[in-house]
């Protein structure tokens, strides 16, 4: 008699950082694709050009061996926060600019290994800042930006503050990611 086993998989999400902004760090979708499918991964999927991979694995998975294989792949080697789908939820979840963004492509959440106090990190105050608001939650730092992105006032340095892993997504890809993460 044979038994068919069911191996379960957690799907995740990689979002890399600073991939395909401006001229560096070009990668091609399709490569990453293939590339995450040779290393064994199911159900591989990139969404836009930014540098997001969602994929199922059915062992566990850290960011390391992600940029190390994304390095093999491309020759480049970006720094990668790797969410679940419970943890992307819960981020989205506890979304403190949820009722003050009347655009989700101008709430923009920064995501990062662990988030700083938002004390310590120099930035104008929340006056200067003013139509922005910016607030550092547990898992993410959230960021309305109504007169968008190329308008910030934060400093450039403002996202270096956060850690080499911290990268950004409006909140309309983060829906959609998480639409990704929870398809059965």
């Amino acid at each position: 008699m044979h038994y068919l086993v069911r191996m379960t998989s957690t799907r995740y999400a990689a979002l890399m950082r600073g991939v395909n902004v401006g001229t560096t760090k070009r990668i091609a979708m399709a490569d990453l694709r293939a590339a995450f499918e040779a290393e064994g991964f199911g159900n591989v999927r990139t969404l836009l050009q930014s540098g997001n991979v969602v994929f199922d694995s059915h062992e566990p998975v850290d960011a390391d061996r992600i940029e190390s294989l994304i390095e093999r792949a491309t020759g480049s080697r970006p720094r990668v926060v790797l969410l679940d789908a419970a943890r992307l939820r819960e981020i989205l979840d506890e979304n403190p600019l949820a009722e003050l963004a009347d655009d989700p492509s101008r709430l923009l959440i920064t995501f990062a290994d662990e988030v700083p106090d938002g004390a310590a990190i120099r930035r104008p105050s929340d006056d200067e800042l003013l139509p922005e608001v910016v607030v550092f939650g547990r898992h993410a730092v959230y960021q309305w930006l109504p007169l968008g992105v190329s308008q910030s006032r934060l400093p450039a340095g403002f996202a270096k503050a956060l850690g080499a892993t911290a990268t950004g997504r409006n909140l309309r890809t983060v829906q959609k990611l998480l639409a990704l993460l929870e398809e059965p």
